[in-house]
């Protein structure tokens, strides 16, 4: 059994189930909600990693950091191999955010942590307590959405998981995104979360992971890391 029980929020007004059928489940992007860190404890995370991006600051943070952090490129290495990602400059925020999260290592501590066939791979969460000391620390702030008319659900894309509740501008969880393994996109998705880059090689890799055996969650029964490193 997993060592804590795992709380999705979904695209759709109602309750996600693992019962609902295959046509439901490949409309919902849900955030993985953490549940083992008790306010208490975020508070001593936070106090023991200060840091200068947090839930207030993000957007001026990031503005910063973007025009001292212009690079685009993304390497993600797995056990099953490589994918690389372009990241898109008219998206600065989740551009900026996507760097640094890769450049102060929070993916290497996670995985993908679902797989839908014709559909989806997941990641960035895990069950390992420093990733959600990550999250803590960053005060798990949120990104202003960037919709772009010609940035879209295609095969491939990049984009961003959010909170559905709660969250009428449609704001970015920067901790969790997806990648479309639909060959013909997932287009429903479309000014619904932030597209904000594209895989531009290792599609093979992304069939290989959205082909594993997974459980009732949808998480693979056998882990997929990340080792993810800035190239350009």
């Amino acid at each position: 059994m997993r060592l804590f029980n795992i709380i999705f929020t979904f695209l759709l007004v109602v309750s996600y189930s693992c019962k609902k059928d295959s046509s439901e489940l490949q409309k919902s992007i849900p955030v993985k909600v953490n549940t083992n860190i008790n306010a208490k404890e975020s508070v001593q995370i936070k106090e023991k990693y200060p840091d200068s991006i947090n839930n207030k600051n993000t957007v001026s943070f990031l503005e910063k950091y973007g025009k001292l952090n212009t690079q685009n490129k993304i390497l993600i290495k797995t056990r099953l191999g490589n994918i690389t990602l372009e990241l898109y400059d008219d998206t600065p925020l989740h551009r900026a955010s996507f760097i640094f999260l890769t450049k102060v290592g929070y993916f290497d501590t996670t995985c993908f942590y679902r797989v839908v066939p014709n559909f989806i791979i997941q990641g960035g969460e895990s069950e390992r307590l420093d990733t959600q000391n990550f999250k803590a620390k960053y005060m798990r702030y949120k990104l202003p959405s960037e919709f772009r008319k010609n940035r879209k659900h295609k095969y491939g894309a990049l984009a961003s998981a959010r909170d559905w509740v709660n969250n009428p501008r449609k704001r970015s969880t920067p901790f969790e995104f997806y990648i479309i393994q639909n060959r013909n996109g997932a287009h429903h998705l479309d000014g619904e979360h932030t597209v904000f880059g594209e895989v531009i090689s290792g599609f093979g890799v992304i069939d290989e992971i959205v082909n594993l055996k997974a459980g009732s969650d949808e998480w693979p029964l056998e882990d997929v890391f990340i080792k993810a490193v800035v190239i350009d």
